[in-house]
C-alpha cells in the first residue's frame, strides 16, 4: 500500500512539473509602430526630413540647423509635438504619443550630431 501510496505521489508530482497551469508558449511580442525613435521618425517625420520638403531642416544636415533657435532642442520637440509653419503636429499622425514624439526627434538629433550624448 504504501508502494502504491509514493508511486502515485511521484506520478503526480512528475506530472505536475512543467504545468503551471498556462499556456507554456511564450506570447507573441510586436514591436508598437511607435516604441522606437528611430521608426517614429521613419513613418512620420521622414517623408519632409530626408529630402527638405517644405523647407523641412534636412536630417543630418548640420548647416540645415544652424540657424535655429540656441533653444533649439527644446523648441524642437514643442514643434515636433504642436507642429510649426506648414509641419504638422506630430508629423500629421495624431495618434502618436508626446513621448514617442520626442523619440523621433532626439533620433533626428542623434543622426544629425552623433558626437552629443542624449539622456
Amino acid at each position: 500500500m504504501i508502494r502504491c501510496v509514493l508511486t502515485l505521489t511521484l506520478a503526480v508530482t512528475l506530472a505536475a512539473c512543467g504545468q503551471t497551469g498556462q499556456n507554456n508558449t511564450q506570447p507573441e511580442i510586436t514591436e508598437s509602430a511607435w516604441s522606437t525613435g528611430q521608426r517614429a521618425y521613419e513613418d512620420a517625420c521622414a517623408g519632409c526630413h530626408e529630402e527638405g520638403l517644405f523647407d523641412a531642416p534636412r536630417t543630418g544636415d548640420r548647416e540645415a540647423w544652424a540657424g535655429r533657435s540656441w533653444l533649439w532642442e527644446a523648441v524642437l520637440f514643442e514643434h515636433a509635438r504642436d507642429g510649426f509653419g506648414q509641419m504638422p503636429a506630430k508629423g500629421g499622425d495624431t495618434a502618436m504619443d508626446d513621448a514617442t514624439v520626442t523619440k523621433a526627434a532626439e533620433y533626428m538629433l542623434t543622426v544629425t550630431y552623433p558626437e552629443t550624448h542624449r539622456d
